[in-house]
């Protein structure tokens, strides 16, 4: 197997060779792409030093099985041929291609079997905060179709980037030397404060992440199921959280949701709210399931159901569920 990385040096593409080690993935040759910054590069995979080559529309991708893009949604778009263009499968970790009708958009817990049909040899990777709900959703959805969710995000800063996360520490320690804070890769300082929107506003007054979860969500389940969320920026370093509350057509008990959870694949339950036991970024940060835990009955509506699930964004938000991707391809091949 010849695999690529394109935008090797971001924090996506770093996390894609921990992940592909951390598995074992079945690799004869590793091919490391990026910019002009990025090109020339070095970086360690399983003992051995690869350099990063510069993407070039060239022949660079033939003769390569499979690619893990992550250098943004232009960049996806320009060099979809020149990557597939010789039978190389891309797996695209922006939003380039998600909504597209010719390109699966794949969360393997959920629809593995999309990733067969791609008629231009593309998968797409799903935002980060629908990833995770969905594997949440589809224990649910097991039981009894959910009609609706509505669903409060809380978005750790890596969400925006190695950037982000290094500016966050930044403001902390500039606040405590009594510095003027420097705000660059968010709208407003992120340090002591959570900011009510995470990407641009539609003109629906949702933010284009939050309509993404819409959308996304109902591509991935093949569901008419309703989704209205409220993306929130807080000062995490890491992992996602999400405040989920979902109404299924027929009652659901506490009991029946935390079987369904703890026999889901790519979930892990953490629900004992006596003992204080529930999922929190703090702990989780580096993990690859998705925690779910504050299993409750909505008391307002007999059909509704509440949970709150964390996950680490970068690895099961993108590189792991890429991989993952990959994995079904190779072991149905």
């Amino acid at each position: 197997m010849r695999i690529a990385i394109v935008g090797a040096s971001g924090a996506v593409g770093q996390e894609f060779l921990r992940v592909l080690a951390e598995r074992n993935f079945p690799i004869d040759e590793l091919l490391l792409f990026g910019s002009e910054r990025s090109a020339g590069s070095v970086y360690n995979f399983k003992g051995k030093d690869i350099t990063v080559k510069l993407l070039q529309h060239n022949d660079d991708f033939k003769d390569v099985d499979i690619v893990f893009t992550s250098a943004g949604a232009g960049t996806s778009k320009e060099f979809e041929h020149t990557i597939t263009k010789h039978g190389a499968v891309m797996i695209d970790n922006s939003s380039a291609f998600r909504m597209d009708n010719d390109v699966p958009l794949v969360v393997p817990e959920v629809n593995p079997e999309d990733a067969l049909n791609r008629p231009r040899n593309v998968i797409a990777n799903p935002n980060c905060t629908t990833i995770q709900m969905v594997v949440a959703l589809k224990a649910i959805e097991n039981l009894s179709h959910i009609k609706r969710v509505h669903v409060s995000t809380y978005q750790a800063a890596s969400g925006a980037g190695a950037v982000a996360m290094d500016e966050l520490v930044e403001q902390y320690k500039q606040i405590i030397e009594g510095k003027e804070v420097t705000v660059e890769k968010f709208a407003y300082q992120l340090a002591y404060n959570i900011i009510p929107q995470v990407d641009v506003f539609t003109e629906n007054g949702y933010t284009k992440e939050e309509m993404k979860m819409y959308n996304e969500t109902r591509k991935i389940m093949h569901s008419d199921i309703e989704v209205s969320a409220t993306c929130v920026r807080v000062p995490v370093m890491r992992a996602h959280s999400e405040s989920v509350w979902v109404e299924t057509e027929r009652p659901i008990s506490v009991e029946e949701a935390r079987e369904a959870f703890a026999n889901a694949e790519g979930v892990v339950l953490m629900d004992d709210s006596a003992n204080k036991v529930y999922p929190m970024p703090l702990h989780l940060a580096g993990e690859d399931p998705v925690y779910v835990g504050r299993i409750r009955k909505d008391i307002s509506n007999p059909n509704g159901l509440t949970f709150w699930c964390v996950s680490d964004q970068i690895k099961k938000g993108a590189a792991l569920n890429a991989v993952q991707i990959a994995e079904y391809l190779v072991n149905v091949k």
